[in-house]
């Protein structure tokens, strides 16, 4: 992987539904794709479109478990792009925690945690 640009983060973070992934995933563990189509209100392809790309870029890693993938924000990210992020998700974390709430519907949950169904 080539060490991600200044101009390649702008460019993933420039969609509104690549910036809101990014957001959702900074300060949770990770997310399965169902959670961040409920939370977004998209259709699966779409969320998994962006998805790949975000990873293709070096933002994201994933894990499969069965037939569900889980994403979360990678540690490798440059400080410099993290920092952005930080102050991205700061400047946003009412939006975000409204979508996370609006996210609810549609799962069940186990022990506290959310499962998708």
């Amino acid at each position: 992987m080539i060490a991600l640009t200044p101009l390649q983060l702008f460019k993933n973070l420039s969609d509104e539904t690549r910036l809101n992934i990014v957001l959702l995933l900074k300060g949770v563990d990770e997310l399965c794709v169902c959670e961040l189509c409920d939370m977004l209100s998209q259709s699966q392809p779409k969320i998994s479109r962006h998805l790949a790309m975000l990873r293709e870029a070096g933002l994201l890693l994933d894990r499969r478990a069965g037939k569900w993938v889980h994403y979360r924000l990678s540690p490798h990210v440059p400080a410099w792009a993290a920092t952005i992020i930080e102050q991205a998700y700061l400047s946003q974390r009412d939006e975000i925690a409204l979508l996370r709430q609006g996210g609810i519907r549609g799962r069940s949950t186990t022990a506290g945690k959310a499962i998708c169904i």
